[in-house]
């Protein structure tokens, strides 16, 4: 599965829609008081939510319009409501700590904290300031959404075929010019990046942060400095298994191309690991895979062979969540989602998912390909959208994951669900592999959840570091492949130009969404299917568990849904797993097969590698 999510509307809801333009006198006159009271904070919270509420319908209209249709007019508008939403969510920003001092209730306290909070790229107060700020944002995705590289005037290929090819071949030279051609892209992204970044910490520092990674790090039910240290915990819990993986590939990398290509003692050369950014590499199974003959599904093949297309692919994923008792998507989800990428138009690719009007309004965006991996892909985009749409009922500030990290992992959840016991329910095949056959189906699965770990942990540290200042612009890529290789144990397989900026080659980074999220839903997920495998009373091995048809394990997730942000994560989490604690060891106990299995290929085999770490505290 490719992990490939960006901003959502509940995203808009928060990081833009915090911010909505209007006349913003409403809220002026209880802030300004000299000697603000609870009561003062409550009308203050009240009118703040009510005006959002009106106001972000445009901006997510908007924002979707420039999405799915890139021209200078789209981009004009999302650019002007993008400045005046950020202005104002950063103006509301500021009252809301006018009230930190003021003794309240808890409800009102947890609203204020959110307000001042829930901002990604706060806007300096300066208007021109901010409006240029809003003007960069816009710009990075663009080019982004736009991007491709051009062997000649008439021969350009877009992200998607570039994908494509390093997710097929085993050329290294097809596969390197695909991985220089992309970042090709990224690179007229640095000067803007470098103005983006002194801009917003200009706008965190007017609202008491020491920068934007304070700000980031801090929203998450606990001091920043405890959110870095937790960060440390959970990766140590992951690494022995990840080293033990990533050992195996690169012997086996090594013995399809050469150990002069793929040195035994070094990070891997990352345009050789199946997909772009070398996050996730299942590509690659059939390279690592174990020698003997494994009887392992082929998805992509079994949707193909029954004649599945881009709607019907979303439309048994809707019926995943149907039999666990949720509702069906509303008519429109059918009418207005984008499902392939259109001929005639520039569009962002990237899979997201929408609530447009924080209500009913739900939308997927993506450019589908009939493969297994945006099968789960698509599994994943409904749980954003299921969840958008149980939370609905609580007040604006609360319609929203209880962190980052749970909307990412519910999808995924699902999709964990999507065994050989499922697909043969379906109808996709006709016979469940037996047991033997399991270490086929892990190593595929580690070489998309387990791999990327590192990945999503080291893109927001490079990011905490820019912010913070740590590293400088001149400094941008050489700290990225730093990162990479510490974390990783990738690294760039040809020496980069000093004007490269390869993290703008990563939807994230010029799309401003923030990764730890996804780091964290991958422990998620193995938490919630851990857990709702219990409550659905399975008796398999947890690897091979699905919920599918279970309304017991259905209730007990939309239970914790419907909270939305109301309460902690830490109580969300213990109303589905009983501990309010994110815990690695459900990922240990999934894998425990493989792990035994890639120790024995392992043995007498060089691993690790020069300049790995295990810190990840800021």
């Amino acid at each position: 599965m490719q992990h490939k999510l960006a901003k959502s509307a509940l995203f808009l809801a928060i990081s833009l829609g915090l911010s909505a333009c209007n006349d913003s006198s409403k809220t002026n006159t209880t802030a300004t008081k000299s000697t603000p009271s609870a009561a003062d904070a409550e009308q203050f919270v009240t009118q703040a939510q009510a005006d959002l509420e009106k106001l972000q319908l445009p901006a997510a209209q908007a924002a979707w319009a420039y999405q799915t249709y890139i021209n200078q007019d789209t981009a004009a508008v999302s650019a002007y409501l993008s400045e005046k939403h950020g202005s104002l969510s950063t103006q509301l920003a500021k009252q809301a700590a006018d009230f930190n001092a003021v003794e309240v209730d808890a409800d009102t306290r947890r609203k204020l904290d959110l307000m001042r909070n829930g901002l990604i790229l706060p806007a300096p107060a300066d208007p021109a300031k901010s409006e240029r700020l809003a003007q960069i944002t816009s710009d990075l995705e663009g080019l982004y959404g736009s991007g491709k590289y051009c062997r000649s005037e008439n021969d350009c290929m877009r992200l998607t075929d570039m994908t494509n090819l390093m997710a097929t071949s085993h050329d290294p030279k097809v596969l390197l010019e695909m991985w220089q051609g992309w970042r090709q892209v990224s690179v007229p992204m640095k000067a803007l990046y470098e103005e983006e970044v002194q801009l917003a910490n200009e706008g965190a520092r007017e609202l008491g942060f020491a920068d934007i990674s304070e700000l980031w790090r801090g929203g998450y039910d606990m001091p920043a400095q405890d959110f870095a240290i937790e960060l440390d915990r959970i990766w140590a819990q992951i690494k022995p298994f990840y080293d033990a993986l990533h050992c195996h590939v690169r012997a086996s990398l090594g013995e399809q191309y050469g150990t002069d290509v793929v040195p035994q003692d070094k990070p891997i050369p990352a345009h050789l690991l199946g997909n772009m950014w070398a996050q996730q590499w299942g590509n690659i199974y059939d390279l690592v895979k174990p020698k003997q003959k494994l009887d392992v599904i082929d998805v992509t093949e079994a949707l193909r062979a029954n004649n599945y297309d881009e709607v019907k692919m979303v439309k048994q994923a809707e019926g995943f969540f149907s039999s666990l008792g949720f509702a069906p998507l509303p008519e429109t989800f059918w009418q207005r989602s984008q499902f392939s990428q259109p001929a005639d138009r520039d569009v962002v690719c990237h899979a997201s998912a929408w609530d447009i009007d924080d209500q009913d309004d739900l939308r997927i965006k993506m450019c589908i390909q009939i493969t297994g991996e945006d099968f789960s892909t698509i599994h994943h985009e409904l749980g954003h959208n299921y969840y958008q749409r149980a939370y609905k009922a609580q007040p604006l500030l609360y319609r929203t994951s209880a962190n980052d990290g749970f909307h990412e992992a519910i999808g995924d959840t699902i999709a964990l669900s999507i065994t050989p016991k499922y697909l043969k329910e379906i109808g996709l095949v006709d016979n469940i592999p037996d047991a033997s056959n399991d270490i086929g189906m892990l190593l595929k699965l580690a070489l998309d959840k387990i791999a990327f770990v590192p990945f999503g942990l080291m893109v927001d540290q490079w990011r905490w570091k820019v912010f913070s200042g740590e590293v400088k612009p001149a400094d941008y890529n050489q700290a990225w492949w730093e990162l990479r290789e510490k974390y990783q144990g990738v690294m760039a397989p040809v020496e980069r130009p000093a004007d490269a900026f390869d993290p703008g080659a990563k939807y994230h980074v010029p799309g401003n969404t923030p990764y730890t999220r996804y780091f964290l839903a991958h422990v998620l997920q193995f938490q919630f299917h851990k857990a709702l495998c219990e409550k659905a009373g399975n008796t398999d091995p947890i690897h091979r568990c699905s919920i599918y048809g279970s309304k017991e394990a259905g209730a007990a997730l939309n239970n914790m849904l419907e909270m939305g942000k109301s309460k902690t994560w830490q109580e969300a989490l213990t109303t589905i797993t009983g501990k309010g604690e994110m815990d690695a060891t459900a990922i240990l106990d999934y894998f425990a097969p493989l792990k035994d299995w890639l120790d024995e290929q392992n043995q007498n085999r060089q691993c690790g590698w020069v300049n790995e770490d295990v810190s990840a505290t800021q």
